[in-house]
């Protein structure tokens, strides 16, 4: 797990003389913890991992609720603060994928005033601005955007799928293109001006840190204020090629441990 700046210096766990040697973590999700409780005032949680919570066992008989690693995390981080808070798991939602109006033969169009969601319930501040949900009343992304209007922060959560963000992650935040747009392109207001925006990302072998590092400018681009604080990634191992059946399995005993969370089984729904 690193912090914002050591994003391209560390990777979370050393190498010594061909041993991995661990940090305590710890204090990390203290801080975090700590920075939301005294700065977050009411706090949004994101979570994008598609891993289905199913009941495990291993063929032992012994059934426990699988629930991903960075999900875990942001229902641990949010058990422990004080706030006013909310969590939305984004692929429970009907969330559509982006219709590119940013770049359209007759120019961007993306966040323009015509594409406002015309319904009181689902777009009160008049600030959504989509015409992919303007085009499709079966899209949910009004359910996110309705409570990001409500919070003073932001917190996304995201697994490191092949050197990346996930998949559902990626359609999320295109999606939110016509934040960024309005103010940086249309110059108008930056409907999120003085919100805060945080990115922990989860991965096994593989590019979290940069992940981490490009997902703080692209939050900076959109508009959000992105305290260091509430930014930076745990993974497993520095080896790429350490891809071994036994490694996942030893990796979810190993995050507990990192960052002192219980292993214990939770009822999410």
């Amino acid at each position: 797990m690193i912090r914002l700046k050591d994003l391209l210096g560390e990777q979370g766990i050393l190498e010594k003389q061909g041993v991995l040697e661990r940090r305590n973590l710890e204090p990390i999700v203290r801080d975090t913890v700590s920075y939301l409780a005294n700065n977050g005032g009411k706090v949004l949680f994101l979570t994008t991992s598609t891993r289905y919570p199913f009941n495990t066992g291993y063929g032992k008989g012994n059934l426990e609720i699988d629930i991903p690693k960075s999900t875990e995390l942001a229902l641990y981080i949010k058990d422990n603060i004080p706030n006013e808070s909310y969590w939305i798991d984004i692929p429970r939602l009907n969330i559509l994928p982006c219709e590119g109006n940013v770049s359209r033969k007759d120019g961007n169009n993306c966040g323009v005033e015509a594409a406002t969601l015309k319904n009181k319930e689902k777009n009160p501040t008049g600030n959504h601005r989509c015409w992919t949900s303007f085009n499709n009343s079966s899209d949910e992304l009004w359910k996110v955007s309705k409570k990001l209007f409500e919070c003073d922060t932001i917190m996304f959560f995201s697994s490191i799928r092949w050197g990346q963000t996930n998949s559902i992650y990626q359609k999320l935040i295109e999606r939110l293109t016509w934040i960024q747009n309005r103010h940086e392109t249309l110059q108008d207001i930056n409907v999120i001006e003085g919100k805060k925006a945080g990115f922990i990302a989860i991965g096994q072998n593989y590019g979290g840190a940069q992940v981490t590092w490009l997902q703080h400018k692209v939050l900076a681009y959109y508009g959000f204020e992105t305290p260091d604080n509430l930014f930076w990634n745990w993974q497993y191992t520095d080896e790429e090629s350490d891809d071994t059946a036994e490694s996942y399995i030893k990796a979810d005993k190993q995050f507990h441990l990192d960052l002192g969370i219980p292993m214990k089984e939770k009822d999410i729904d």
